[in-house]
């Protein structure tokens, strides 16, 4: 577990963490050491001249302070080090998850990702500050005290020292044992909070179906396989916990009876009995503290190995010698691209010159929003390759790649703060004129004109508090704002009101105004006004041409154009 914790925290926060541990085993050793003294006090105590006992008295005494002085510090040293080591680990995930591609994000490695920099890195530094010296004291204090005895009478020594590989031979076995039960119960853990949070989300779903009174069953069967495998949990550990007790007892009754053998006999003075016996009764508590210590600790590994899992995922890599693109046209030579198994394309090659519109369409599957991102490099292509004014995507920087980008989305997500904050994403340095000037060519200063508090409204997390049209509105004055030289456009009309898709149009024109556009798009509106436009299917491009051209081919498009006349509403996704 060491190793992995060194692994996460990394180099430039590992030497704390061997300082501290150090510290703790110091500590440790030290309280073991102090009952050695023990003897010459009994021995003077039981002895004709009690008055010799002083002197002893004394170094115990200092002894035992000196303890509790080291123990205070080591314990100030965990919770400082943890302090400071949750802060750096928390830097270190943010900065190793910036630089992960894009498309690493999926729906359920979000939500995972979250629960796990939430609660997941507070649990795993809490085994500096709360289970480490703990741990290293129910260790390391045994295994002195065992010397120490040893010292004292090797016989007595030998007894308590056969202890020491059953207790660990029990620890590996518990550990090996409930390992693989931890992680089954983590990952139920995981399931039945999903299936929590889609039942609260399927509330409109089920009621409209008059089911409010029934049980979810999805539901009640992850919260049984939770229930499942806690209890397994708990019945693989018992072992562990009953043998270490019968251990532990086993050989304190051994050490008793064998030291009182050799006191009957003379092999053993009383004095050094009673300080063994005091030993071995010391050695008790924290050896019968590892079963529980070793039950937190295996928690804490978990999430440990799900951090480590996390920081040691590959990023994209980063060109040695970075170019700058000369223009901003687009290419796509020969791209082969697979995901999760699938080829979505093999082959293909478009380009988009500089300052025309580009407009995909196709039915879905057909690769359209994956187009887009492989040209924002979410993803590395298998073959061939991505070019931007004439560079390969692979060999410009990422900050200066995604400069040359806004992209706007049908899924808009907004931070939990202002209507401002949110725009001046796309240009934090932007003055207040510009901020509103880019809210103006949005449409979005009519929706600030309607809310109470204008710039100041609070549009909550994702922007719940605000409409799919304001939202877009938003997204778009983002856009404006940054006044990338590329606009990539991902069918960003296709769910709103015709108040809302007028109004998006219009700030949309504004977004295009004289850059390079690629557009995914079925809305006629959009699409015929396009330079060229491609129809995909299957990852391929079935026909490409202008609006005009390919209605007098009467193929796919001018099949597609016929659908969305008869049915204004239908669509292709």
């Amino acid at each position: 577990m060491i190793r992995v914790l060194l692994r996460v925290l990394g180099h430039q926060h590992a030497r704390p963490m061997l300082r501290t541990l150090a510290l703790m085993a110091a500590t440790a050793v030290l309280e073991g050491l102090s009952y050695a003294l023990l003897t010459p006090v009994l021995r003077a105590l039981l002895g004709g001249e009690p008055d010799h006992a002083w002197p002893w008295l004394g170094a115990f005494g200092a002894t035992v302070a000196a303890y509790a002085v080291l123990r205070y510090l080591s314990d100030l040293s965990g919770f400082r080090v943890g302090t400071a080591l949750l802060r750096g680990v928390y830097h270190r995930l943010g900065d190793h998850l910036a630089r992960l591609p894009l498309g690493w994000y999926g729906a359920a490695r979000v939500g995972e990702v979250s629960v796990l920099a939430g609660q997941g890195v507070l649990r795993a530094m809490s085994v500096l500050a709360h289970l480490l010296a703990p741990m290293v004291s129910a260790a390391v204090t045994p295994l002195t005290i065992v010397v120490v005895i040893l010292f004292l009478n090797w016989q007595l020594g030998l007894a308590a020292l056969a202890a020491v590989p059953v207790v660990v031979a029990i620890q590996i076995l518990t550990g090996r044992s409930a390992a693989a039960e931890e992680v089954e119960r983590a990952a139920r853990d995981r399931e039945a909070t999903g299936r929590v949070v889609e039942y609260l989300r399927a509330q409109p779903v089920l009621r409209a179906g008059g089911r409010t009174a029934e049980r979810f069953g999805l539901l009640d069967d992850a919260l049984r396989q939770v229930q499942r495998a806690s209890r397994r949990s708990t019945l693989v550990a018992l072992p562990g916990v009953l043998g270490l007790t019968l251990t532990v007892q086993a050989v304190f009754t051994a050490v008793l009876v064998l030291g009182a053998y050799l006191a009957l006999g003379g092999g053993v003075g009383a004095a050094e009995l009673l300080t063994v016996l005091v030993l071995a009764a010391r050695c008790a508590d924290p050896l019968l503290s590892l079963a529980e210590l070793g039950g937190r600790l295996r928690g804490a590994r978990g999430e440990l190995d799900r951090i480590d899992a996390v920081l040691r995922t590959e990023p994209l890599p980063q060109a040695p010698e970075p170019v700058e693109p000369a223009g901003h046209g687009l290419e796509f030579a020969s791209v082969a691209f697979r995901h999760e198994g699938r080829a979505v394309f093999d082959g293909l090659s478009l380009s988009v010159p500089e300052g025309q519109r580009l407009a995909v369409v196709g039915p879905s599957g057909a690769g359209k929003t994956t187009l887009l991102q492989l040209l924002a490099r979410f993803y590395d292509v298998d073959a061939g390759v991505v070019r931007i004014g004439g560079a390969d995507v692979r060999a410009i920087r990422t900050e200066a790649l995604m400069a040359r980008f806004a992209i706007v989305f049908q899924d808009v997500y907004l931070f939990d703060g202002t209507i401002e904050d949110n725009v001046r994403l796309g240009r934090p340095g932007a003055t207040d004129a510009e901020v509103r000037a880019a809210a103006a060519a949005a449409r979005l200063d009519e929706v600030i004109e309607r809310l109470p508090q204008g710039w100041s409204t609070t549009v909550g997390e994702g922007g719940a508090r605000l409409s799919g049209g304001e939202r877009q509105r938003v997204s778009i004055a983002r856009a404006l704002l940054k006044d990338a030289p590329i606009v990539l456009l991902d069918e960003i009309t296709s769910a709103l009101d015709p108040v809302n898709e007028a109004a998006v149009h219009a700030g949309i024109e504004r977004l295009m105004a004289g850059r390079t556009v690629v557009m995914v798009a079925h809305r006629l509106r959009t699409v015929q006004h396009a330079d060229r436009i491609v129809f995909l299917d299957a990852g391929r491009v079935v026909e490409e041409g202008s609006h005009d051209d390919l209605l007098r081919r009467g193929g796919r498009y001018a099949d597609f154009w016929k659908l969305t006349l008869a049915s204004p509403a239908t669509t292709f996704g």
